[in-house]
């Protein structure tokens, strides 16, 4: 008994659609200067509908027509687009069309619906990929043809919400990032503690164009504590995962201003092998001191160590600031190392280089407005509050995101079991859908299966002269074969009666049928299962 809904059927995809793979044109015919047709290699161009253009190609080899659905089938597998006009395709794409035109919405839905499936079903050792053959026999659930409008035409309205509803959510992180460094500015300007102070609006410019309150001082980094560098491994030590008891602070570990021990390889928690420490025991940090990061894209990031990495060995990518006077609050220092105006000075005083690096000497001169201490332990009070709490608006847009990311397989997939839409008894049952189908190719002229090309030959002279070439050429073994045969033979037939040392995988076969229906020495018959081919008589 099926599984099916009624008046279902399932089919492959090559007996409901017409089918391009793409290749790839000659790298002389492609350029960024949009002359000829649009070229799309694979999903680095796709938006979330349709592909955007960076190159064109002036002599394509494969082409797309406009609304065919680009299926990305090479690295990675399973994401699709629809392509907004004639273009020429390489050969990370496929390029699919329904026979039936009023089936498209719902086609591009229904890859959508697989798209897990077939990012699993790429093969390969360098770029996973999938081959027209295998392309060829993705099944296909197909509704009765009403259905199928109406559930299009559902998901549109549907996932249209859900589209709407992820671009406000995407909108959060920007406004916890602004949040957040808005916090930082008004904490070490004096604003956030304004009313706390109650000494009025007065503030005076230092010459670093920093305004502070009277009631602070400026001074530098070198004033109020001591500037020491991490230390790389020796060479050829390496890391553990056992825990030893000598923790090392990784580069990858230290952002958002705390040091993350979580179970990615970048931030996971590794230790030192006891001789490694003795070693580089002189560059371990304390609890409470604060660390800068000094080289790479995250440069200026600080936090306090905690107690749980107290005596830890700290990275060479990584400053530490320890021997605090009692003037500073070690809280209260890698707030302002991480505010907006000091990152900006921090920008300046980066040294060139492949990565940038902040050297120590530099960090010395860092200015540091300074309130009283009792002043700084009410900011990192109140700034600890309102980054706690957008931390729990973080956590809460996470998972709120991970179900809205979850809706619309969840909604694709009830739409493809038949769920989503009411079912008409009146509907036109699928099969008979796809009986028309199959006899509308078995009718259709000879000629109306070409491929999709714009090449041309350069004239008659020449393309005769290269047809006498070809014909002089050994015929291939299955030209061969459809000459000898009495009718026309299916691909699989072909398959079973050559030797295997002709073909040695299924693409084969068909970049050879293609090569002999391109040069008009055969011809098909038919669609689908039912396709079959014959040698033209001449």
């Amino acid at each position: 008994m099926s599984d099916l809904p009624k008046g279902w059927v399932k089919c492959k995809l090559s007996e409901f659609t017409s089918i391009e793979m793409g290749q790839s044109p000659k790298g002389e015919f492609v350029d960024d200067k949009k002359v000829g047709l649009p070229f799309y290699q694979g999903k680095t161009e796709f938006g979330k509908w349709y592909p955007i253009p960076r190159k064109y190609c002036s002599k394509p080899t494969k082409i797309a027509e406009k609304n065919d659905i680009l299926l990305s089938i090479r690295a990675p597998v399973g994401p699709t687009n629809l392509c907004p006009e004639k273009s020429c395709i390489g050969r990370g794409l496929a390029a699919i069309r329904a026979f039936d035109e009023a089936s498209q919405k719902y086609l591009i839905h229904y890859l959508r619906h697989i798209e897990p499936w077939l990012s699993e079903q790429g093969t390969g050792s360098t770029f996973k990929a999938i081959s027209g053959a295998f392309v060829r026999e993705i099944d296909v659930l197909v509704a009765p043809l009403n259905e199928q409008k109406r559930i299009a035409d559902k998901l549109d309205s549907i996932l249209a919400k859900v589209d709407r509803a992820q671009t406000r959510l995407d909108k959060i992180p920007g406004i916890l990032k602004r949040f957040r460094q808005a916090v930082l500015t008004a904490a070490t300007s004096g604003e956030l503690t304004r009313e706390w102070r109650g000494s009025g609006a007065d503030v005076y410019t230092d010459i670093t164009g920093l305004s502070i309150p009277v009631e602070w001082r400026m001074c530098t980094i070198e004033d109020i504590g001591v500037v020491k560098g991490g230390k790389r491994l020796p060479k050829g030590d390496e890391l553990t995962e056992i825990n030893t008891g000598f923790p090392y602070i990784r580069a990858g570990q230290l952002k958002h201003g705390t040091v993350v021990q979580g179970d990615s390889a970048r931030n996971r928690q590794m230790f030192l092998e006891p001789e490694t420490q003795k070693k580089i025991k002189r560059y371990t940090v304390n609890e409470g001191d604060v660390y800068l990061t000094i080289v790479g894209a995250s440069i200026g990031d600080a936090g306090v160590i905690p107690r749980m990495l107290h005596q830890a060995n700290l990275t060479e990518n990584a400053a530490k600031i320890t021997d605090f006077t009692d003037s500073i609050n070690a809280e209260y220092l890698s707030i302002w190392l991480r505010s907006e105006r000091l990152q900006e000075l921090i920008q300046l005083e980066i040294k060139s280089g492949a990565q940038g690096k902040l050297a120590l000497k530099r960090i010395n001169t860092l200015p540091v407005p300074l309130p009283p201490v009792n002043e700084q332990n009410e900011i990192t009070r109140v700034v600890g509050e309102l980054l706690s709490y957008s931390d729990s608006v973080e956590k809460s847009f996470e998972k709120i995101k991970l179900r809205i990311d979850r809706l619309t397989q969840s909604i694709l997939t009830k739409a493809f079991r038949g769920e989503l839409v009411e079912q008409n008894a009146a509907d036109e049952p699928a099969d008979k859908l796809m009986e028309r189908i199959k006899q509308q190719q078995l009718d259709a002229p000879k000629s109306v299966k070409k491929p999709r090309t714009t090449s041309k030959k350069v004239s008659l002279a020449v393309d005769s002269a290269e047809r006498s070439a070809e014909l002089e050429q050994p015929q291939s073994g299955i030209l061969s074969l459809l000459k000898s045969s009495k009718g026309d033979l299916t691909a699989q037939q072909i398959i079973d009666q050559m030797s295997e040392k002709t073909f040695e995988q299924v693409d084969a076969l068909f970049t050879e049928l293609k090569r002999l229906l391109d040069s008009d020495l055969i011809i098909k018959v038919g669609a689908g299962e039912a396709c079959a081919f014959k040698a033209v008589k001449r």
